[in-house]
């Protein structure tokens, strides 16, 4: 004698969104006739002594169709970012080719000055440039004016000789009286050669190979 196993109607409505669920890694999120035909699975399997009642069948259809909804919504949000990001690149492309001002390491190709804008600490009143070469070695140390103005850095090392090509890192130390008051980065410009679109947002490459954020990006101008 066979045994029929009575389906109730909680048991139904987690069947449903199992199925939806299951349909959206298939990629049938659309596929209504799936859930018609767990439908009339489940009406071949009841226990006739104690029938699925007509308003539960009406939660099923009802479980079954908010979650495809869901599903619907997830995928017009997920085009929807991705169209936002292609915007947002394309708004990007006009960057490649200028220079951006950032706290990031500049490239010096052993003949141009590289630009810089230091930012002294409010009360200084001596500042020292502090040059880093990739490895972190200080290649040069220089008394600068007290001032926000952009300066050019010629690429010169302690001694007077010109440093190899390659990227420079670039710190201010701030004294008032004598005494350090504090260490600021430097601001450098930088051509920009790339932008990327990342997982964590656009990404510019800096001449170099330097990447920094968009939202790092103080000041534009002209390559």
């Amino acid at each position: 004698m066979t045994t029929t196993t009575p389906i109730t109607a909680s048991s139904a409505v987690t069947a449903a969104a199992n199925s939806a669920t299951t349909a959206q890694s298939a990629g049938l999120s659309s596929d209504f006739q799936t859930f018609l035909t767990m439908l009339t699975v489940q009406m071949q399997n009841q226990d006739p002594l104690n029938p699925i009642e007509s308003s539960d069948y009406a939660v099923q259809l009802a479980t079954f169709s908010g979650v495809e909804q869901q599903v619907k919504t997830n995928d017009l949000l997920q085009t929807l970012s991705t169209q936002l990001g292609l915007n947002g690149m394309s708004e990007l492309a006009g960057w490649v080719g200028m220079q951006a001002r950032a706290e990031a390491p500049a490239w010096f190709d052993g003949d141009s000055p590289v630009a810089l804008s230091p930012n002294p600490i409010l009360g200084a009143d001596q500042a020292i440039l502090v040059v880093s070469d990739a490895s972190g070695a200080t290649v040069a140390r220089e008394a600068i004016p007290v001032s926000a103005e952009l300066r050019a850095w010629d690429g010169r090392d302690a001694s007077g000789a010109t440093l190899p090509a390659g990227v420079y890192e670039f710190s201010l130390e701030s004294y008032s009286g004598g005494t350090l008051i504090g260490t600021t980065a430097v601001e450098t410009y930088n051509r920009i050669t790339e932008a990327q679109g990342t997982a964590s947002g656009p990404v510019l490459i800096l001449e170099g190979g330097s990447a920094i954020s968009t939202e790092a990006v103080t000041a534009l101008r002209e390559g």
